[in-house]
């Protein structure tokens, strides 16, 4: 065998942590995580329903979020009425958020030990994942509905100004005036 294919053939069958710096896997440490896909930082953003850059496709286009808008309320000059609709926007997308990340946690921890105990199947998996990425969708529905309505309730002067405040470049954009 030529020096060059034995080369190609120990790189191939190298794994792939032996060729990072000193020989560590980004991973090591993560195998003692109660729920291994998901870190402190995961669960707690589920479990408070916290947006998790779930809705920066509405964000960064034109389409505030409720909690950035009650932070932002007097710099806003939110109406009486729209800072007691964004409350009750904030709170329902909250409440949907937490509910389904308690559910996203433990679909993640039902496929972790599905792996730990070695009972996995084709079938199972296939299952399994697709409830999870279900879930992440309706998470992901849920934070972009919130959006979707706070564009609603807020004058395009105030969109503008929320952008400004949020230090988005670009602010104006002529297709969210009403």
């Amino acid at each position: 065998m030529s020096s060059r294919w034995f080369i190609v053939a120990l790189l191939i069958g190298t794994p792939a942590w032996a060729q990072e710096p000193g020989g560590v896997s980004p991973y090591a440490g993560l195998e003692t995580r109660d729920i291994k896909a998901l870190g402190p930082d995961e669960i707690a953003g589920y479990e408070n329903g916290d947006g998790m850059r779930y809705a920066l496709a509405a964000e960064l286009n034109h389409y505030p979020g409720p909690k950035h808008v009650l932070e932002l309320a007097d710099e806003l000059d939110l109406s009486s009425e729209q800072r007691a609709q964004t409350e009750e926007i904030f709170q329902a997308m909250r409440e949907s958020a937490r509910d389904l990340g308690v559910r996203i946690i433990a679909a993640e921890r039902e496929l972790d030990v599905s792996f730990a105990g070695g009972t996995i199947n084709d079938d199972q998996l296939q299952h399994q994942t697709a409830a999870i990425a279900a879930l992440q969708g309706e998470l992901r529905a849920a934070h972009l509905e919130a959006h979707l309505v706070m564009r609603a309730i807020l004058t395009s002067a105030q969109i503008d100004r929320y952008e400004e405040l949020r230090g988005y470049a670009g602010g104006h954009d002529p297709a969210h005036h009403q």
